[in-house]
């Protein structure tokens, strides 16, 4: 016995299915790059505002614990799963957070030559460290504008040597007084040296890299997202904090 007409009607012939199928595969292929481009642009407001969080983080703890707090960074090879000792290269960007125990400051001033680390025993861990996959540090030229949301306007770093304020691939200069992770005793060799340093004071204030630089009026982390070894220079983004008010900002295309 046949089905009804109405039915057997209802039911995909081989031919239409495979039409369907075919401009489903036409519509990924178009498709999938607009959401890869959408992903990338997740991925830098993340880890923005993930460095945002940070420094607040740090900032709040020295002012609340009245103690000097550090943030250190530093770019490890992405292409390896992290090792000790790490691997510096580009594709993710370690953060870590630590204090002085004592509220003093944990290294001798002035400081001067050879570069030496900090008294891993006078500091305690704020956080966990963060670890930014597919993104890279970078020193990006002054901005020239007063502080319009569009990238190329953002505030520019005032005083001399602005690099020397700028936390970015090419910059600063390594500190004198980095700090180790771990910080606690150990035989082995440090997993990460931090180099790259933000200083806060237990009034709030900020400087670069514990070295004999002056509060800085502005303080800026460049970075950009990358994929392997190509960076996407269309996605250039800058968190920018004040050396005496701490407030940040973030700034993107």
């Amino acid at each position: 016995m046949f089905p009804p007409r109405s039915a057997a009607r209802q039911a995909f012939t081989l031919i239409e299915l495979v039409a369907v199928i075919g401009i489903i595969v036409v519509l990924t292929v178009l498709v999938a790059p607009a959401f890869t481009n959408i992903k990338h642009a997740t991925d830098i407001t993340s880890a923005a505002y993930t460095i945002k969080g940070v420094l607040e983080q740090a900032r709040n703890y020295a002012l609340i614990n009245n103690t000097y707090a550090w943030v250190g960074f530093f770019e490890e090879d992405g292409s390896t799963a992290s090792n000790s000792p790490a691997t510096a290269g580009m594709g993710r960007v370690v953060i870590s957070t630590v204090a002085s125990k004592d509220g003093t400051i944990a290294y001798k001033q002035p400081v001067v030559s050879p570069a030496t680390p900090m008294d891993s025993a006078r500091l305690v861990r704020v956080t966990k460290l963060v670890r930014l996959d597919n993104v890279h540090l970078r020193t990006f030229p002054n901005g020239g504008g007063s502080g319009s949301d569009t990238f190329p306007t953002r505030p520019p770093i005032p005083g001399n040597l602005p690099d020397n304020a700028k936390i970015g691939d090419t910059s600063p200069p390594d500190s004198l007084r980095p700090f180790q992770h771990p910080i606690e005793g150990s035989s082995t060799p440090a997993q990460y040296t931090f180099s790259k340093v933000i200083e806060f004071s237990p009034r709030g204030e900020c400087r670069v890299n514990n070295n004999n630089y002056t509060v800085r009026p502005l303080i800026e982390v460049g970075f950009q997202p990358v994929r392997g070894t190509v960076l996407d220079n269309s996605k250039n983004c800058a968190v920018q904090l004040t050396g005496f008010g701490g407030n940040i900002k973030i700034y993107q295309p």
